[in-house]
């Protein structure tokens, strides 16, 4: 196996990875806390890799932290979970797949690359391949669910760009960084949380378990793997490993929800997935386009999740 492809395998199993969120949050967790399901996520994660790793932000790169934490997990956890309140079925996860097309726009305007027809072409298909994995006859579209949806899909992909481009400090490792954003994205989401829905519910252990899973398994290892492997591959590579998030939902609510999977959905499953492959052959390497990308004071970033019904997330995220 080429180290790119070894590369492309571990960041993938960041999507594959907050493709469970739905199930987890469905089954495990109390109803209707989508923020303190975003604040338990992120801040627990966050605060444990500082601890791992001893290292804080100096200098400029605390309000870089400040700002890509915002972006990739302050920011996308409440527009995805408002997003995935408010629209039906799969709509969500339809609205959020826009993610690769934002991530082409904003890729070309601050690091250079250039879009290719084969980058638009590949992020449309993605799209189509989702919206028949998920999107189900007579949904309905609410303008709030949609907005949030959107400005959630361009806060990650916002957040994808400027950590590509931002990189990070010299001497500082993709662990530490993560764990910067984690804890600044979950300070974000805190006083909303409290705010708005109140004190935590009394929480049983089959909670905590489902909890501590996302915080430490779909979130710190995840976001580490994303993060990591952004760094390495083109932001339009990265950001079409997203579909992955939504079939991977889709098989977990099959085999172990009983959710239909009809002949429609698979024909969507091998589209996205096709347009997943598809995105890693591009002939523009992380090494060809580096020198491009360091002249704006390139690097690294983060992922997409995707929900779906009630319907919490099954990227985030």
């Amino acid at each position: 196996m080429s180290r790119k492809a070894a590369v492309t395998a571990l960041t993938a199993l960041a999507p594959i990875s907050w493709g469970s969120t739905y199930f987890v949050t469905t089954e495990f967790l109390p109803p209707d806390r989508p923020l303190l399901t975003g604040l338990l996520r992120a801040l627990p994660a966050g605060l444990l890799l500082l601890a791992i790793t001893r290292k804080l932000p100096q200098g400029a790169w605390w309000w870089k932290s400040a700002v890509l934490g915002a972006l990739n997990i302050g920011a996308f956890f409440p527009l995805l979970f408002l997003a995935a309140y408010r629209l039906p079925g799969g709509v969500a996860a339809v609205v959020g797949s826009v993610g690769p097309l934002f991530v082409v726009g904003l890729a070309a305007l601050f690091l250079g690359e250039k879009p290719t027809a084969k980058a638009l072409i590949t992020a449309v298909a993605a799209a189509f391949g989702v919206s028949l994995v998920v999107l189900k006859a007579g949904a309905a579209f609410d303008l709030i669910g949609v907005g949030a949806g959107l400005l959630s899909s361009l806060s990650m992909s916002a957040g994808i760009v400027f950590t590509k481009r931002w990189g990070r400090p010299e001497g500082v490792g993709a662990l530490a960084l993560t764990g910067w954003q984690l804890t600044a994205g979950g300070l974000v989401i805190a006083p909303l949380a409290f705010l708005i829905e109140g004190a935590p519910p009394a929480l049983t252990g089959t909670n905590l378990a489902g909890y501590a899973y996302l915080a430490f398994g779909n979130t710190a290892i995840s976001y580490f793997l994303w993060f990591r492997g952004i760094e390495r591959l083109s932001a339009s590579s990265a950001t079409l490993l997203g579909p992955l998030s939504p079939i991977t939902a889709a098989v977990i609510g099959w085999a172990a929800l009983g959710q239909a999977l009809g002949p429609v959905q698979v024909l969507g499953m091998l589209i996205a997935f096709g347009a997943t492959l598809a995105g890693q052959l591009s002939p523009r390497t992380p090494e060809k386009a580096a020198p491009e990308v360091e002249s704006f004071g390139a690097a690294e970033k983060n992922g997409q999740e995707v929900s779906m019904d009630l319907e919490v997330s099954g990227v985030r995220r």
